[in-house]
């Protein structure tokens, strides 16, 4: 442990610094005018994997530009951005399953304020605060027009999942008392209770990640299972092919990923067929 002891350096500044360290920059103001808007701490992720060893001295390998870094960078953004994309879906069919399938079997469409639907009261004191906390502040329409209209302290699920962050769904699910229903939440999206338990926590972190624009092609990503559905593994194929100079095994990619065989079903189809089925 030691005192953190580094000063401010402008965007000129810390030009030099990376030109000092060995990378390449042909146009400093254009170098400058990138660190100024993305901020150099954020740029400094996409330069590591470029260091020599020892990583510490901070020395750039040979012909190591800095358009090259940008192109790494630009990837990121655009598999943030596709991973978003395919997470928007998966969140939304979640969010309604969770919420109309309880409704539907417990016969409490009032359920995701009632304790007696969670199977830990402490964890699911929590979440109604939490739930409490989202309803006061909310200035939806559809909210507002609910607090005008009824005195039910709170709306019925269908309603309320409409303002709850998705870790806060994922929670409630993981604590439902009954397990008939969390499996049958689960069969729907084509999985084990268990395992949609395990799968939507880690999506809440990298949906998350997205969100904030973090970091995301050298982490290994957990919710890109080995059967990706055709769709999917098409649009990713389209971005690594535009950038062949990608290290897949630092994105935790086994080596012969595209040749492994798609799921049975898509979840697009499953998503579609319930929905008719529901006629949401």
């Amino acid at each position: 442990m030691t005192r953190f002891n580094k000063t401010y350096c402008s965007p000129s500044q810390l030009v030099q610094v990376l030109k000092a360290r060995g990378l390449e920059i042909s146009d400093e103001d254009r170098a400058e005018r990138y660190l100024n808007n993305i901020g150099y701490y954020r740029l400094s992720a996409y330069t590591y994997s470029f260091l020599k060893e020892p990583k510490t001295d901070h020395r750039f390998k040979d012909n190591i530009s800095f358009d090259r870094v940008l192109r790494l960078y630009r990837f990121d953004k655009k598999l943030r951005m596709l991973l978003f994309n395919e997470i928007e879906k998966i969140e939304i069919v979640f969010r309604q399953t969770v919420a109309n399938v309880t409704a539907q079997m417990s016969g409490n469409i009032f359920w995701m304020t009632d304790v007696s639907s969670y199977s830990n009261s402490s964890k699911a004191a929590k979440s109604i605060t939490l739930i409490t906390n989202e309803y006061n502040k909310s200035r939806e329409d559809f909210i507002e027009h609910f607090k005008r209209t009824y005195t039910n302290p709170f709306p019925p699920g269908w309603i309320t999942v409409e303002i709850l962050p998705l870790g806060n769904m994922t929670w409630l699910y993981s604590n439902l008392a009954d397990q008939r229903i969390r499996k049958a939440i689960a069969k729907i999206l084509h999985l084990q209770a268990p395992v949609l338990d395990s799968w939507m926590t880690i999506i809440t972190l990298t949906r998350n990640s997205c969100c904030h624009h973090a970091r995301m092609w050298n982490k290994i990503n957990p919710i890109i299972p080995n059967d990706m559905k055709n769709n999917f593994k098409n649009k990713l194929t389209g971005i690594l092919n535009l950038f062949p100079e990608i290290d897949l095994r630092a994105m935790g990619f086994n080596a012969n990923w595209e040749q492994l065989p798609p799921p049975p079903l898509e979840i697009k189809q499953v998503c579609d067929k319930w929905l008719v089925a529901k006629r949401f």
